[in-house]
């Protein structure tokens, strides 16, 4: 197999995987996976809203999955963990999955979108975008786009930072898409240019004359002992 053609398969079974533990641990509030390679066999760690709900009573739920994901995706001794998501709000997919569902329920897309739009900001979220696709209100379809703050669509911070996730809904017009796009707050940009305040130059020559005096009456310490050490041996 070639190295093209290697990449791409990898990239495809991630994709699955995804899409099974999505479906698998709805209700748990899915927040995506990680997935990687280690020596002794691959290293799994799902993020949830719900962590107990995923592990299972007495782990059994965690277990089944791990004879399911070896099973299915040929992953090699599959090693699973979870952790909790600590603030919902930043995660893109617990954030499409709630819009999924209000639009499930019947609610408008606008008051959905927005109403997601607001949480994300609210929880600290430097910015975001919410874009639902398919047929809104006419037969043809179209989309609508939900910005706040800022979104870096291409460079650096972008593929550092950027949290994505997309996902779909089957309602009575059709198939309904819903993208997000969150940019958390710990992300750091490159033209953000921070100015430290400078030592006044009084100061300076302060802290350098304490200094000089700190080393003299060391050297002059180190003096007197040697010399109590030569007057105690005569």
């Amino acid at each position: 197999m070639s190295v093209v053609r290697h990449f791409v398969s990898e990239s495809v079974k991630k994709t699955e995987i995804d899409e099974f533990l999505q479906n698998e641990f709805e209700k748990a509030g899915y927040g995506g996976v990680d997935i990687a390679k280690t020596p002794l066999g691959t290293h799994i760690v799902i993020y949830a809203m719900r962590p107990g709900l995923v592990i299972g009573r007495g782990g059994e739920t965690i277990k089944e999955l791990a004879l399911t994901l070896e099973q299915k995706f040929q992953l090699p001794n599959p090693q699973i963990s979870v952790a909790e998501l600590e603030v919902p709000e930043l995660n893109a997919y617990v954030i499409a999955s709630r819009v999924t569902s209000a639009l499930k329920r019947g609610v408008h897309f606008r008051r959905a979108g927005f109403w997601a739009l607001n949480q994300v900001m609210e929880a600290g979220a430097l910015g975001a975008e919410i874009i639902i696709r398919g047929k809104l209100r006419t037969e043809r379809a179209r989309y609508e786009k939900f910005r706040a703050g800022y979104i870096p669509k291409s460079g650096d911070p972008a593929l550092k930072y950027l949290r994505k996730a997309e996902l779909h809904v089957q309602l009575k017009p059709g198939i309904f898409g819903v993208k997000v796009l969150i940019m958390p707050p710990d992300a750091v940009f490159p033209d953000k240019v921070q100015i430290l305040e400078a030592i006044p130059t009084e100061a300076k020559a302060a802290e350098t004359v304490e200094t000089q005096a700190e080393k003299t009456a060391e050297v002059e310490e180190k003096a007197k002992e040697t010399e109590k050490k030569e007057e105690a041996e005569e």
